[in-house]
């Protein structure tokens, strides 16, 4: 179970991945051994499980974000096995998540304007075989993005055993 200790290292780490461990460890109370070993047990159990630095999409030239929502042909295991290994493929695809209801898989792209959509659809995700219908909106605005979670005082998870990769 997690304890207070690591749950206070991980609300420090899910705002600053890049922290230094000696701030770290003044931060939550440790001194600087106990909370690298902390961090490392972390990371080898999976609670941690990667750290990212996130990209401005406008600065690179993407600005604009696309929800598509598609729905296959078929829904046999080769057909989804081959459908998802081509989406994760193509570079514009930032998150893609298969769902339940009427559409079959979620598509978040970032792209650069209707240009760089239309180039998308008809050069990209129109070769997959196998789309039956999709669905697309334009984001006009977010209103919130984050990548953490409520991790609270007294807050107990289950660990569980993972190796690094």
């Amino acid at each position: 179970m997690l304890d207070d200790i690591d749950l206070k290292i991980l609300r420090a780490l899910q705002f600053d991945a890049r922290i230094a461990n000696v701030d770290l460890a003044k931060q939550v109370g440790l001194s600087p051994t106990p909370c690298w070993n902390r961090v490392k047990t972390l990371e080898q159990e999976g609670v941690i499980e990667r750290y990212v630095t996130i990209l401005n999409h406008a600065a690179l030239g993407y600005p604009d974000t696309v929800i598509v929502e598609v729905t296959l042909d078929r829904h046999d295991d080769t057909v989804l096995e081959k459908f998802e290994a081509a989406l994760t493929s193509l570079p514009e695809v930032v998150e893609a998540y298969l769902t339940t209801g009427e559409y079959d898989y979620y598509i978040k792209a970032a792209v650069s304007g209707a240009e760089g959509y239309e180039h998308f659809l008809r050069q990209r995700l129109y070769k997959i075989p196998g789309i039956r219908h999709s669905r697309s909106s334009f984001m006009l605005r977010c209103l919130k993005q984050t990548y953490s979670v409520k991790v609270e005082a007294g807050q107990t998870a289950p660990r569980r055993n993972k190796k690094k990769k």
